[in-house]
Order: structure tokens, then sequence, then C-alpha cells
């Protein structure tokens, strides 16, 4: 009877450790999110910062937004742009590992370093060098473009039509997203046992073969993890996109659901429309992880 009783406390105790943790969480994560869901069916502007009582006016600012064609926009733009991101970071970043899991242990070690520096880069350092690179007067980007026979980009500016402008974020988006998808790829394939790749090669499977039969399923769970993360992190990306903007043009063209948001809240100060968007980027994180989510539960059911 007393060792019954006392599997019953040890196994109830990993559960009252996490009690504290999640509790820490809840209130951290909890208050700001039942505030922004309060604030979004409230009329909150500037009047309402120096303590004037905030109307409530419930689904009004989200009938507003369903209308709105130029929000609509933006939505789609940014969907298309984190997925379009998320895609070639997630290869760029496979591709990396790889070639950190074949090339020696010096070029290895080379590679590493320079993807953490990469990674471990403030972002506003980062985008200072950047926003220099692609310089429409001094730029190195158009100087070394501008050496190829019949190619002529002198002063051509980079962030002056929304085309080029997205190029050029997406492109220093994935720079920084890469080493993350790389050392979380090559770490998974570090698992792939060298005893079964011999012998899938012994068996006369060649490099695409054992690549995609073997070690693409093997490491397919950290691909979906880190898929997912770099989904929910460029569907939010602001700092790239604001410091752009800054350096070229703050048309409402340019912007995506971040950018957005921060107009709607600190130049409109329609605090309330503001967060009212916060959870609409909300709700669309969430679907587009739940069916992710819910096809990879799927397979592993299969």
């Amino acid at each position: 009877m007393t060792t019954t009783v006392d599997r019953r406390r040890t196994n109830r105790s990993p559960y009252l450790l996490l009690i504290p943790a999640v509790g820490i969480l809840v209130i951290g994560m909890g208050y700001p999110l039942i505030w922004q869901v309060i604030t979004s069916m409230q009329e909150y502007g500037l009047q309402q910062q120096f303590g004037k009582p905030a109307p409530f006016v419930f689904l009004d600012n989200y009938i507003s937004l369903a209308g709105n064609a130029g929000l609509w926009a933006v939505v789609a733009r940014s969907i298309a742009f984190c997925l379009l991101t998320a895609v070639a970071t997630l290869a760029i970043g496979l591709l990396l590992a790889l070639l950190m899991s074949a090339v020696g242990r010096a070029p290895r070690l080379i590679l590493q370093i320079a993807l953490l520096l990469a990674w471990s880069m403030p972002v506003v350092a980062a985008m200072t060098v950047w926003i220099w690179l692609f310089d429409r007067r001094r730029g190195a980007v158009n100087y070394l473009l501008d050496m190829i026979p019949g190619v002529d980009v002198n002063r051509f500016n980079w962030l002056e039509s929304p085309l080029t402008f997205f190029i050029v974020a997406s492109v220093i988006v994935i720079w920084m997203s890469v080493p993350f998808v790389a050392f979380s790829s090559y770490a998974g394939l570090t698992q792939v046992s060298e005893e079964v790749m011999e012998a899938a090669q012994l068996d006369g499977a060649n490099g695409r073969q054992r690549f995609f039969g073997i070690i693409l399923p093997m490491i397919k769970p950290v691909i979906a993890i880190v898929f997912l993360l770099q989904i929910i992190w460029d569907l939010r990306v602001f700092t790239q996109i604001t410091m752009l903007q800054d350096a070229g043009s703050k048309s409402g063209d340019f912007d995506l659901l971040g950018t957005y948001i921060y107009k709607l809240g600190t130049k409109s100060q329609d605090f309330g429309m503001a967060s009212a968007v916060s959870i609409l980027v909300l709700a669309i994180t969430i679907v587009l992880s739940w069916f992710y989510i819910r096809s990879l539960l799927k397979e592993d059911e299969a």
C-alpha cells in the first residue's frame, strides 16, 4: 500500500514542478493578450492615453477591417512574403547543413563561425550595412553588377519600387534566418547513422536516393519545426521593413503587417484598430500553424 502511494506521489511531482513555469507563462503572455483583445473592441485613441475612458465599440473595429481593401492587400503581401522567404531559407539552410556534414573539419569550422557571426549580429547594425550595400550612389551591389557586360544599374534605386524593395527585404531576412536553419538541420544530420548510409551506398543508392530515401525522412521532424518557426517569424517581420522604408519610400505599398500595425498605432493614433489587426495576425498565425501541425500529425499516424 505504501509503495502505491509513493508511486502516485512520484508521478505527480513533475506536474507540480511545472506549475510555477506554466503560471509565469500564463501571466506573462496571457495579460498582454487579454489587454489586446479588450483594446481591439474599444475606440482607443490619443485621448485615452491621457486618461479619458475608452468607449466600447465591440466588433465595429473588426467590421471596419473586413471592408478595408488596403488591409487585405497587406495581408496577402505578408503571407506571400513569409512563405517565399521561409521556403528559401529552409532550402538554403538545408544545403549549408549538408555542406557542413560533407566537408572536412577546418572548412566546417570556418563555415560555422561565419554563420554564427551573421546570426549574432544585431539587427540594426546588420541593416545599416545592408542599406549601405544597396545605396544607389555608393552601394557595392550596384558597383559590382555594373561591372558585368550588358548590365547597367548605375544609380539604380532598389528601394524605389515595391518589387525590388521586397527582393532586397527577402534577401536580408533570408540572410539573417539561414544560420538558425543550417545549425538545426546539421544537428539533425548528426543523428543519421553512418552504418545505414554506408549500407545504402553499398546497395547502389546514389546521393539523390540516399538524401530523399534516408536522410530527409530521418530529419523531417527537425525540418518541420524549423519551417513552422520560420513562417511565424517571417510573418511578423518588422525591423528590416521599417529601416528599409526609412531609407526609401514609406508608402503603404511597401507595408507588411508589422509596419501596418505600427503606422496605425503610432501615426494614426488608432490603437483600437491596431489591436484588432494584431488579433488578426494572431489568428492568421494560428491558422497557418494549425493546418501545418495537423498535416504532420496525420503523417505520423499514417
